[in-house]
């Protein structure tokens, strides 16, 4: 694996070990950040169920800002640290050890706001239906900010029609799709 775009272009990335985690590939990552690249000037991206931390720091790379990563297991949290020297982005990148939940709440507390939260949590779980429960009455995002979920294709978002949350767009690959989220 390897960041695809950007300063930090062509640099390979650590995966954790073991199948805790999926690794986007480089084709769908090349479609997701197609889709952002717009968005990512000088942006804040919020990074959550991080994992190696690669799509943070694919937006590093591409001229965000500010990423911050939360994860909550050691060898993805090891992972993400060492990605981030690899690449000499650690000094715009911020790592928080912890669930989602907490990191949100811990984030509202410092008044961060994002203009870009990706999440790619362990599929079927419904963790992004929580997540974005969170994120609803959050502080951290604004009306414009706009919400990525990946997810396997057989999950379904038909509870944000009681949220403050509508899905704009779908991009659906062979065994995953990203949803893409904002305020109503």
């Amino acid at each position: 694996m390897r960041v695809i775009a950007g300063k930090a272009r062509r640099l390979q990335l650590k995966t954790p070990e073991g199948f805790e985690t999926r690794p986007t590939t480089d084709k769908i990552k090349e479609t997701l950040f197609n889709i952002l690249n717009p968005y990512l000037a000088d942006a804040d991206f919020l990074d959550l169920f991080s994992g190696s931390g690669a799509i943070g720091i694919e937006a590093l790379s591409r001229g965000a800002k500010y990423a911050a990563f939360v994860e909550d297991k050691k060898a993805a949290l090891d992972c993400i640290k060492n990605n981030l020297r690899t690449t000499k982005l650690e000094t715009q990148g911020e790592v928080l050890a912890m669930d989602v939940i907490k990191a949100i709440r811990a984030l509202e507390i410092k008044g961060k706001v994002f203009d870009v939260v990706f999440m790619d949590p362990p599929y079927d779980k419904l963790l992004e239906k929580g997540a974005l429960l969170a994120l609803q009455n959050s502080n951290i995002i604004y009306c414009d900010t706009i919400i990525v979920v990946e997810a396997s294709l057989h999950t379904d978002f038909d509870y944000l029609e009681d949220t403050k949350f509508r899905i704009f767009k779908k991009k659906e690959y062979k065994t995953n799709q990203h949803v893409f989220i904002e305020l109503k």
